[in-house]
């Protein structure tokens, strides 16, 4: 792993949908040996995946939770208290 690497992986890391060309001129090449370097780290395994992180505000996305509670107490008043905290 070279420093041009480096330099390629980091500019990835902080938008996978960056130009090609933008990636180079970070790395300090050209846009084909850049290219060729993005594809042999992908073929390698040291890239997984592409992904595009998504803001739930902006999507107007709750959170849903869903919880499992054992217990050995099946009384209402068990069940009140719980609701309760």
């Amino acid at each position: 792993m070279d420093i041009i690497n480096q330099k390629i992986l980091a500019a990835l890391q902080e938008d996978a949908a960056m130009p090609v060309a933008d990636i180079a001129a970070r790395a300090g090449i050209s846009a084909s040996p850049c290219w060729r370097r993005i594809q042999a780290l992908t073929e390698s395994g040291i890239i997984r995946a592409r992904v595009a992180l998504l803001d739930a505000r902006k999507m107007n996305v709750a959170v849903s939770v869903f919880v499992q509670i054992r217990t050995n107490q099946h009384s209402m008043a068990w069940a009140d208290r719980l609701c309760a905290v």
